[in-house]
């Protein structure tokens, strides 16, 4: 009887493993700005470096795309997205808002059960601060502002919310990069402020707390963006 030959002793993978795989593992990397905005991203070298054929990568790279995390040129070459700078007062103003809105409306409107799950994601952002968990605080921070829209109870702020989120990660790559990855505890406080605001159904409090918080991320990152520039123009001196 023939020996089976590598492929067959192989286990095969389940369905959408390999897309999943590549999805998570390209959206980390992007995220994270291991692949910088504007580097090309190639079906071929992909489907090299992941073994898989190219359909599991372009179903990935279609997730990718409807997330905004990849761009399709029009000589339709593909790119790493770039981000929009110029674009960055306009986004932060409507994140500000969401921020404003979403508490507010929390304050007013959640109901017992809502906290408890506000809670928990807050832990596990505190868990990922501890341990530098970019990735970790970056996912447990969306979900936790995120949980506050949906206690807010308007499905519509909740998904604009959403997606200012998920446009924003990149964004705050730069903001923890800008703490060296170490989030001053005083600042792991604000999420706890505001859920006690909340709690106590302060609505004019938890929209005072938003705003700070909130006003704290932008100047961060404009500072932070700022330098960078400054540092570059010099190199190039």
């Amino acid at each position: 009887m023939a020996e089976p030959d590598d492929k067959e002793r192989q286990p095969a993978h389940k369905r959408g493993y390999g897309v999943s795989t590549v999805y998570e593992t390209l959206r980390n990397e992007i995220i994270e700005l291991k692949l910088a905005p504007g580097s090309p991203v190639d079906e071929q070298q992909l489907s090299d470096r992941f073994s898989l054929s190219r359909t599991p990568i372009r179903e990935a790279l279609v997730r990718l795309a409807a997330e905004g995390l990849i761009t399709t040129l029009t000589n339709r070459t593909t790119i790493v997205s770039n981000i929009d700078f110029l674009g960055l007062p306009a986004f932060f103003d409507a994140l500000t808002l969401m921020y404003r809105v979403t508490t507010r409306l929390a304050a007013a409107n959640h109901a017992a059960g809502d906290i408890d799950g506000i809670r928990a994601l807050q832990k596990s952002f505190e868990t990922a601060v501890e341990q530098r968990d970019v990735l970790g605080m970056i996912s447990t921070n969306r979900d936790f502002h995120i949980a506050i829209a949906q206690a807010g109870r308007n499905r519509y702020y909740t998904e604009l919310f959403t997606r200012l989120l998920d446009e924003g990660r990149r964004i705050l790559r730069l903001y923890y990069s800008s703490f060296n990855d170490v989030l001053p505890r005083q600042y792991v406080r604000e999420h706890e402020d505001l859920i006690q605001a909340i709690i106590d159904r302060d609505i004019d409090g938890a929209d005072a707390l938003a705003v700070a918080h909130a006003d704290q991320i932008v100047t961060q990152i404009r500072s932070y963006i700022t330098a960078d520039t400054r540092q570059a123009a010099r190199l190039n001196l």
